[in-house]
């Protein structure tokens, strides 16, 4: 039984195999939906192709490389500091001398300037002391007078080299009897700072009180011992005139009157000539005969220029550096060219400005030396305050000089200048001028007379000049 029912069973699986694995029966289709799939289309396009040929060509490469620089710094060099020693900046020009060296710092950033002064009286001792002791100032200032005895000691640096080296120095801009003045047997051993000259101040109140003419231009001195009589009132205490006697005017006033104190080959001693011992009794004369000029003990020891400004010398013969003491003066006054005796002449004062020998720095020593004495700004200042005339050609400079007052008649300077003569100089000139003030002190004290003090006077300068 069970058998029958294994076989049934059997039959049956294999009948439902079978309807499995038959085709579908066919039917009716009532409606057709299109789905649409995105395909994947890929597209070729044709494109030219740009065909490169290359050719090599040799190319030059530079190669950099990098090493290690090695940075020096140089520290900006200390400034030089220059000496200088002067006698004319003080006391009345100490500030103008300031502004200058103001101005040359400015411009020389590298270069200071130290200032030493000393009074004129003790000023060229104190320098020969400080060159013999080797203290010696990079720069200094000379007058005329003591320029030779400086050169002749071989202290004084030649500045012709460098004068040639810069190119933007021109001579030709000096006075040329100021720029000669001050070269030696061809060497330029300074560069002119100033002139100036010695003129006749007047006082315009005291002759307008007496109802005198001023003086005149051609006045001698005669003409103005006249007129001194007049102003000379011992009540009051005013003198007629002041004349300094000594070495400085001595021999200026000697030539006045046709007399020298050497021969003109300088090879004689003409000091004690008839000529020259007329014009120190004329200058003496003026005190002891005409008694128009004080005794030195009459002054009691107060200088002419403060008389003059106290109303107490009606003229007196003294330099144009004297201008701005005077300017504040409480009267009115005015200056004319000096008087002459047989003919006329005036002094011509030269500074100069000079380098020592030695200095270590004379490149910039020249730097200051040029622009102290060439510079417009330099020349300007001067004008404005008065401190005597740059060494200057430019007529300019003197047309800003003469249109200053008081005085009114600054022309008189520039007139007296027509008859200036240079002093007489030996190389032991301070030597000399001590011996003849000396000798002249005696003829004011009535110790000797002016030939006999003019007699030994012309001994003592034959030996210091052998």
């Amino acid at each position: 039984m069970k058998r029958h029912f294994r076989l049934f069973m059997i039959g049956i699986l294999v009948l439902i195999a079978v309807a499995a694995c038959a085709p579908p029966t066919p039917q009716i289709i009532e409606k057709t939906v299109v789905v649409e799939k995105p395909v994947e289309v890929t597209k070729i396009v044709e494109k030219p192709v740009e065909v490169v040929v290359t050719k090599e060509v040799p190319v030059e490469v530079t190669k950099i490389v990098e090493r290690p620089v090695e940075v020096v710094v140089t520290p900006t060099p200390a400034p030089v500091t220059l000496t200088y020693f002067t006698f004319s900046a003080a006391p009345d020009h100490l500030t103008d001398l300031d502004e200058m060296i103001r101005i040359f710092e400015e411009k020389h950033l590298g270069i200071k300037i130290k200032v030493e002064t000393a009074p004129f009286g003790e000023y060229f001792a104190k320098l020969s002391t400080l060159i013999a002791g080797g203290m010696a100032p990079d720069i200094f200032e000379l007058n005329y007078e003591n320029f030779v005895s400086f050169a002749a000691k071989g202290v004084l640096l030649d500045l012709g080299p460098l004068a040639k080296a810069d190119k933007e120095f021109k001579p030709d801009i000096f006075y040329p009897r100021a720029y000669n003045a001050f070269n030696l047997n061809g060497l330029q051993f300074g560069l002119p700072e100033t002139f100036s000259t010695v003129v006749l101040f007047y006082n315009k109140d005291l002759f307008d009180k007496a109802g005198l003419t001023y003086p005149a231009a051609n006045w001698t001195w005669k003409d103005a011992v006249t007129a001194a009589k007049k102003l000379t009132n011992a009540k009051t205490g005013v003198w007629g005139l002041y004349s300094p006697i000594q070495f400085w005017e001595f021999y200026k006033k000697a030539a006045q009157n046709n007399c020298s104190f050497f021969s003109p080959d300088r090879k004689k001693v003409t000091i004690d000539a008839p000529e020259c011992v007329e014009a120190l009794e004329t200058m003496v004369g003026f005190v002891t005969k005409d008694r128009v000029m004080p005794t030195d003990a009459e002054m009691g020891g107060v200088s002419d220029g403060d008389l003059f400004k106290t109303g107490k010398i009606a003229m007196d013969v003294t330099g144009i550096w004297m201008f701005a003491a005077f300017k504040d003066a409480p009267f009115k006054w005015d200056i004319q060219v000096e008087p002459g005796l047989k003919q006329q002449a005036t002094h011509f004062f030269a500074n100069a400005v000079s380098v020592f020998a030695a200095t270590k720095h004379p490149q910039e020593a020249w730097q200051w030396v040029k622009f102290f004495t060439t510079s417009p700004d330099m020349a300007k200042i001067r004008v404005k305050s008065g401190w005597e005339l740059a060494a200057l050609s430019n007529p300019a400079f003197f047309e800003d000089y003469l249109k200053l007052s008081p005085p009114a008649n600054r022309a008189a300077v520039f007139k007296s200048l027509e008859y200036a003569i240079v002093p007489p100089v030996i190389e032991r000139q301070a030597e000399m001028q001590d011996a003849v003030n000396k000798l002249v002190d005696q003829v004011k004290l009535g110790q000797l007379t002016p030939k006999e003090a003019l007699d030994q006077a012309k001994a003592q300068i034959e030996e210091l000049m052998r």
